[in-house]
């Protein structure tokens, strides 16, 4: 498949899992482990899809989607982003999907939904 993830995920136990699951799958996996940094290699790297937490050290992950999305980088602003994460009232969904989220999958993830919502997404590219 080679299709390329950024996964931002600032705990290194989620980032390995999320790493395992996607590579077995066929996916090339770039990593950040904050938003800055992920920021950084969305607008410099090739990326078809972003994986996101929520809960980074520096700035959170409503913060960086509302940043993708207003990217002067084209190829950047229109990439689907997933959010995973351990918020899991109604408010966090709809903040999240206020600021441009793609999708919504809370933790403990469940690898089947994420790869589904995965392929589906980049299917439609």
């Amino acid at each position: 498949m080679g299709r390329n993830i950024l996964c931002i995920e600032d705990n290194k136990d989620n980032m390995t899992l999320l790493k395992r699951v996607l590579e077995s799958s066929g996916f090339s996996i770039q990593q950040a482990f904050n938003g800055w940094d992920g920021l950084k290699i969305a607008e410099t790297e090739p990326v078809d899809l972003i994986i996101l937490d929520i809960n980074l050290p520096d700035i959170d992950g409503y913060e960086v989607t509302r940043r993708l999305r207003a990217s002067n980088f084209s190829n950047v602003a229109h990439l689907p982003i997933i959010i995973v994460t351990a918020n899991v009232q109604q408010r966090d969904v709809d903040e999240a999907m206020a600021a441009g989220a793609t999708a919504f999958i809370t933790k403990p993830v469940d690898v089947f939904e994420l790869c589904d919502q995965i392929q589906a997404y980049l299917c439609q590219k």
